[in-house]
């Protein structure tokens, strides 16, 4: 007598898919998007770019801060010698009016302070508004009121006009903190709004109701069954807010609050070019083309992840 060995038979793409982990699926459904691998390509560019700035910047012999005096005509109210804003073998990007500052060793430490300024803001609003949206969301009543009327005091508030006042009075404290607090004091109750009405779905689930009918503690079902199931939102609204982030550090610096020289930064580098803009217009063009490139990355990256991670449009 015989026994027959049926066949194994090799699991179908289908059945890999199922399988496996939903951010593995939602990463092979990324690469699948030439418009968010464009996008992650910038992101990663920029960010080496800012983390590699001094070794890079050192490759041209010149730091953000030097002068070279050589490389301007005094007798052209501080113009760039040469054509294309004086970019030549020694200035590869050519030099800032003036001074004679090295345009690509400035835009490297800007990508620092951009970066910087924007990735640490999103982690402070994500942490405020996730931890606020819940508490409102899941334990409703009097919290729920009080948070909310707070969220909609913050809201009401024209940021842009108290993100300056606030910035030109704290003169003393250290710039980048200070934009990252004031930025995020006024940004914080859109995700927490978000997270708050995700929360209150989320909260009458069986497998919640079920927890809390078993006796687990409301931290327990907050951070086994309500964060979980919220980290996909909290992705995706932190890849979409650090553009925004990006652009209001560059408008703040250009309107003369944000960081100031010498520090170098996209927002004062436009801020400084625009009166430039015919007789030196490499000097405007960069640091434009720079902060629209990793805005762009980003919003690219964000609206794709967004659609793989939440097809739905967050209706949970």
């Amino acid at each position: 007598m015989t026994t027959t060995v049926p066949a194994l038979q090799e699991p179908t793409e289908r059945q890999e898919q199922a399988a496996a982990s939903p951010w593995r699926s939602a990463w092979r459904n990324l690469r699948r998007r030439p418009i968010a691998m464009l996008g992650l390509g910038i992101i990663v560019l920029f960010v080496l770019a800012a983390l590699l700035a001094p070794v890079l910047a050192g490759l041209s012999g010149w730091g953000p801060t030097d002068t070279d005096q050589s490389a301007v005509d005094p007798y052209l109210a501080g113009l760039p010698r040469g054509s294309l804003g004086g970019i030549s073998g020694a200035h590869w990007l050519g030099v800032e009016p003036g001074l004679g500052h090295d345009i690509y060793a400035r835009l490297l430490y800007g990508a620092q302070i951009s970066l910087l300024v924007a990735f640490s803001a999103a982690v402070l609003i994500t942490v405020v508004g996730v931890t606020l949206g819940v508490l409102a969301g899941y334990f409703g009543g009097k919290t729920d009121m009080l948070i909310s009327r707070f969220m909609d005091i913050m809201m009401s508030f024209p940021s842009l006009i108290f993100m300056m006042a606030l910035l030109s009075v704290a003169k003393d404290i250290n710039r980048v903190l200070l934009l990252i607090i004031v930025m995020s004091l006024f940004t914080w109750p859109y995700i927490a709004r978000v997270i708050r009405g995700q929360t209150i779905s989320l909260k009458h689930r069986e497998y919640v109701e079920a927890a809390r009918a078993s006796g687990t503690t409301s931290a327990r079902i907050v951070l086994t069954e309500i964060l979980p199931n919220l980290s996909s939102t909290i992705i995706v609204y932190i890849t979409l807010a650090i553009p925004s982030l990006i652009g209001a550090e560059a408008g703040l610096t250009f309107l003369g609050v944000g960081v100031q020289p010498p520090t170098p930064s996209w927002g004062q580098m436009i801020s400084d070019s625009y009166t430039y803009y015919k007789s030196d217009p490499m000097f405007f063009v960069l640091p434009c083309t720079c902060l629209f490139l990793v805005v762009l990355g980003f919003t690219l990256f964000g609206d794709a992840l967004r659609d793989v991670l939440d097809p739905k449009g967050g209706n949970g």
